[in-house]
Formats: C-alpha cells, sequence, structure tokens
C-alpha cells in the first residue's frame, strides 16, 4: 500500500511563518550560491555580537559536571539566581519552587499552554504578536483571540478592543514586554491596565519579557509581576538569550507569582510536563547565575552611541526617507515593524512582497501577517547588522520599491 502519511490534524490551525515556505525559499537560493542577508530572525552571534567571556567560561568550568540530569525544574543555584535578581526588580514572593528552566523561554511557552489549555479555551494575545504564542495555544487545544494595538500610540494596547474580546472561556492575557515585533515599551500606566483588567474578569497574565534588558534612550522596564499582588496570577517568562548574546545555548526560565494554591492543579500539571521532558540542557544552566551577577555588558550596547543604539537610529531614520514606508521607533528589543503604502506599492500580499525582495535584493525580512497583525501592510526588520551593512541593505530595500508594484 501507498497510503499517504499526513501530519496530524492537531497542527491544522498551527502557524509559524517567520520559519515556513520564505525560509525554504531562502535555504534554495542560499544552495544556488548566493549570499543572503538574514534580516527575519533576532539572532546576534551571525552578527558579530558575541557572549561574554565569563558566561562562556562558567559553562567551559562546569562541563564536566554537567553529564547528567538535573532536578527537572532546573539547578538550584541558577533558579537561586533567577529568585535574587527579580527580588531587585521588586518582585518578592517568588522562591526557587516557583522557578522553571526550560529550553528557551520557547519551550516554557509550550509547556505551560499544554499544561492549561482545555478545548475552546481562549487565550488573549496581542497583534501583532510574537507568532510562537499564537502557534502554542492552538498546539495545545485551545484558541487565540487577538486583541489590536495602536500604530498611532506607539503600539500600546487597544483596551476597548481588549476587554471587548473577553468572554466567559477567556483564561488570562499575554503580555510582550518589550514587544516584539514592534519595540514598543510599556509605561506602568498600560501594564496598571492589564492587571486591572486581569483582577476585574479573573484571568491570568502570561508576561513574555526576554527583552527586558534591551530598552533604548534611559527608558525603564517594569515587571508586570511586580504589580500584580499577590490575587492575579502571574507567570513571568525570560533568559538569557537576547541579553546575554546566546540564542544557542537554550537557557531560558519561567516564574510563578501571585495566587498558588487555587492554580495548584495548573502548577501540578507544568510540575508534570517538566518531569516529562525530564530536564533543561544543565550546561547551559551553568551560565545563568554568572550571567545574572554582575556588570552587564548589554548596557554598553545601549548607550547613546553604543552598537544596538546606533543601528536601531541608523535604522529608523533611512526607512523613514524611503519614499513609501513609515516607521515607529523601537524603544526596546531588536526589530522595527514598518509601514508599507499599499496603494502606492498596489501590495495585496505581504509575504509575495517578502519573496519578491528576497529573490531581487537576497534580502530577507519577515512580512507583518506572520506576526498575525490584521493587513498585508508592515513588516519586520531586525536591526542587528553593523551600520555599514544596515545602511547597504536598506539602500537596496530603497531602490527596490523605487520600481515595485504588485
Amino acid at each position: 500500500m501507498n497510503t499517504p502519511i499526513d501530519q496530524a490534524r492537531k497542527l491544522e490551525n498551527v502557524r509559524y511563518d517567520i520559519r515556513g515556505r520564505i525560509l525554504d525559499k531562502t535555504e534554495e537560493l542560499e544552495d544556488q550560491g548566493h549570499t543572503i542577508l538574514r534580516l527575519n530572525v533576532g539572532n546576534p552571534a551571525p552578527f558579530g555580537f558575541e557572549a561574554p567571556d565569563e558566561i562562556m567560561m562558567a559553562m567551559i568550568r562546569n562541563l564536566p559536571t554537567a553529564q547528567g540530569y538535573c532536578d527537572s525544574r532546573g539547578l538550584y543555584s541558577a533558579r537561586t539566581a533567577v529568585v535574587q535578581y527579580y527580588q531587585t526588580r521588586g518582585i518578592t514572593d517568588v522562591t526557587v519552587d516557583e522557578i522553571y528552566l526550560g529550553n528557551g523561554v520557547s519551550e516554557l511557552i509550550t509547556l505551560t499552554m499544554q499544561a492549561l489549555c482545555n478545548p475552546e479555551d481562549e487565550i488573549l494575545i496581542p497583534a501583532p504578536d510574537y507568532p510562537l504564542w499564537t502557534a502554542s495555544v492552538s498546539l495545545a487545544g485551545g484558541t487565540p483571540v487577538h486583541y489590536l494595538t495602536d500604530e498611532s500610540q506607539g503600539w500600546a494596547p487597544d483596551f476597548d478592543d481588549l476587554e471587548a474580546r473577553i468572554s466567559p472561556r477567556t483564561r488570562g492575557i499575554v503580555v510582550i514586554n518589550p514587544n516584539n515585533p514592534t519595540g514598543a515599551v510599556y509605561s506602568t500606566e498600560v501594564l496598571q491596565r492589564f492587571v486591572d483588567i486581569a483582577r476585574k474578569h479573573d484571568l491570568m497574565l502570561f508576561a513574555d519579557e526576554i527583552y527586558e534588558k534591551i530598552v533604548y534612550d534611559g527608558r525603564s522596564m517594569t515587571n508586570l509581576a511586580s504589580m500584580t499582588g499577590r490575587d492575579v496570577l502571574c507567570l513571568t517568562y525570560s533568559g538569557l538569550s537576547k541579553a546575554y548574546r546566546v540564542c544557542g545555548f537554550r537557557a531560558g526560565w519561567l516564574a510563578i507569582t501571585g495566587p498558588l494554591e487555587r492554580a495548584s492543579s495548573f502548577i501540578e500539571g507544568i510540575k508534570l510536563l517538566a518531569n516529562m521532558r525530564m530536564c533543561a540542557n544543565v550546561p547551559a544552566q551553568h551560565a545563568i547565575q554568572t550571567a545574572l551577577g554582575g556588570r552587564q555588558s548589554i548596557e554598553d550596547l545601549l548607550l547613546p552611541q553604543g552598537r544596538l543604539t546606533a543601528q536601531r537610529d541608523l535604522a529608523h531614520s533611512t526607512l523613514n526617507s524611503i519614499d513609501g514606508i513609515s516607521c515607529q521607533q523601537a524603544d526596546g528589543a531588536l526589530y522595527l515593524f514598518p509601514k508599507l503604502d499599499v496603494d502606492k506599492f498596489g501590495i495585496v500580499d505581504d509575504e509575495r512582497f517578502v519573496l519578491d525582495l528576497l529573490e531581487s535584493e537576497k534580502i530577507l525580512v519577515s512580512h507583518g501577517r506572520a506576526f498575525n497583525w490584521i493587513e498585508p501592510d508592515h513588516f519586520r526588520l531586525v536591526t542587528l547588522p553593523n551600520t555599514d551593512d544596515l545602511a547597504t541593505a536598506l539602500e537596496r530595500l530603497g531602490n527596490f520599491l523605487s520600481s515595485y508594484s504588485q
């Protein structure tokens, strides 16, 4: 028999377009000998960013003792370092028992959604979003419901839209701060609105804060769990990958705060799934304590003349100089989310725009609807290349758009 072997039906509503057919086309072009400038994934390593030496040494020195499984929640020393870090951030009610280490934040998002969602449960997720949230909710059997953010207000949440989407099936709200893909950093007033809504409607909060140390222009970033008190359950996700330039280490963590007794069954589910995957990458866990203590090297990159700031500023000013593009400045993270004049360019399919740019200029960006944005009028650009390479890429983008039309 030659019966087709199909993927599971549960994947029918799971999308992760930032690594979909556009990536397949990229690899096809690279196989043909073309060099592609990948501006689609926030991976610092290919752009010359290196991990701090002390982090590398912490992992190397502990390799001989990192060959076996550890506690499924993670090394005690690493979890203690996370607790102590959050204590300095105003989160005083978390203990080592509520810290789970994972193979990056991505694994922990998927794990917690699997532990929570029943069929028809709804999770509110921002639009645009980091698409793993939407995919993980769908994979877990839940229903992702997207609330709008307002570009004209610096991509702040539209709270009227958010509240209008709350139903009896809603379980929680995802808050991505600093935001990927828009670069928004939420004020304490905005965060308080999230807390008030969660308290009013008896919802939990999921705080994706992987970019918490990457904020520009002297802005401050407030951890959501420092504002939730003891009556709102808050799951906080962060890790080493971005601020410490070690995406490949897969070293992330989850902190659970709030009414733990009320959530005891849910937390038991998290423990069960953590046990099933044995443990997270043990060698990389040894880097966590070293990373969170002492001088933070990311701060130099964020100074007014620091590399990350200079690249962000160049990209922002150049994009806004291109006829047919407008772009909000990013207050945090590693991306810009420019808007295309769809009437000028005749754009009806933003994925096609990305593929056309890729084939013509060998530059890879991500289309806005891959982030569950509602219109085909945006794309996400990574600001990690050095200023010379970034200037060249944006010049080529401008030249491409000068005659582009769908």
